[in-house]
């Protein structure tokens, strides 16, 4: 059988109609393997490549698009956004490819010191090799997924007296400044630099609420608890939609002071109570494979691990 004839070619040289049937077969794999529709995703990477303002990659095999990769700069940290090869053309090889060249990219331009990225898409490969592996810290990731009307949500016992109330946007401020509280030390702040600091952790729940990457924003399956006595906000679960009947909790945490007391646990719970209350079937988060008490956690609630994938981080090139 006669080989194809491959090549990487910058993402800005094409438009939208030529990734048309690449980014329907993404759209289908998303909601296929994850309950989430990427239609939103895929809209932005159409109206950017047809503008040629898409940084990244794509894979050609005898002038079609096999595969794709964007990414996206960030002050001084680049950012791979997304990674999809072709079914029917998906090899390491192709992955690794695509990869490399984004990476050779960032890595050559001015001030970049540090390069992340989650891509849930990729082939998950205890022992694959990562391109720039001389500089690469990798962590493994769960997709955790529960259906709703299976959910384990009966009340636990709530150690720390709290008020819980529906999220309202002006507690932003006091959100980041838990959220940087709440990683200090913690592995997810070695692999998004956001929780590593007030400043970051603004920019990420901005980024929750602002673009559909985690689906969209959900206020009513939001919560916030506070302390009774002077009123400190010490635990938050913040959840969107990732499709019309499923849900998505993109940020679950307490203040130090507040871990082993329930409150994240009734937190949670009342997040997917909401969820499963506007008609949600199911409901799905990511969590580090290390964080052992956040997977019991979510297991003993009725998750189970759907999907493995790898959370990367180039330093030190």
């Amino acid at each position: 059988m006669q080989s194809r004839r491959a090549e990487i070619v910058d993402l800005r040289q094409l438009g939208a109609r030529e990734l048309e049937s690449l980014l329907a077969e993404e759209t289908a794999a998303w909601r296929e393997t994850l309950d989430w529709e990427f239609e939103k995703s895929a809209d932005l990477v159409r109206r950017f490549v047809d503008m040629h303002a898409l940084n990244g990659r794509a894979l050609l095999e005898d002038g079609e698009v096999a595969g794709y990769l964007y990414y996206v700069l960030e002050d001084n940290k680049g950012l791979l956004g997304d990674l999809y090869v072709r079914r029917d053309r998906r090899t390491v090889e192709h992955e690794n490819r695509l990869m490399e060249a984004g990476l050779e990219e960032i890595m050559e331009g001015p001030g970049i010191t540090r390069i992340e990225s989650q891509l849930l898409m990729m082939d998950y490969g205890k022992d694959r090799v990562i391109p720039r592996a001389d500089c690469v810290s990798t962590f493994e990731r769960n997709f955790m997924q529960v259906e709703l009307s299976r959910a384990l949500l009966g009340a636990g016992a709530v150690r720390k007296p709290v008020r819980i109330e529906r999220w309202n946007d002006q507690w932003n401020d006091l959100a980041a400044h838990l959220i940087a509280a709440a990683y200090e030390g913690h592995v997810d702040s070695r692999i998004n630099d956001q929780y590593q600091s007030v400043a970051g952790a603004r920019r990420f729940l901005f980024n929750i609420v602002q673009y559909p990457g985690c689906g969209v924003f959900h206020r009513p399956a939001s919560f916030a608890a506070f302390e009774p006595e002077g009123g400190g906000l010490c635990g938050i679960s913040l959840a969107s939609l990732v499709a019309p009947d499923c849900g998505h909790i993109t940020q679950i945490c307490v203040s130090p002071a507040t871990r082993g007391t329930g409150v994240g646990h009734e937190l949670m719970r009342q997040s997917l109570i909401a969820l499963r209350g506007m008609g949600c079937r199911s409901a799905s988060l990511t969590v580090t494979a290390a964080n052992e008490d956040a997977v019991s956690l979510y297991e003993r609630m009725g998750f189970h691990t759907g999907r493995k994938f790898f959370a990367f981080v180039w330093e030190g090139y």
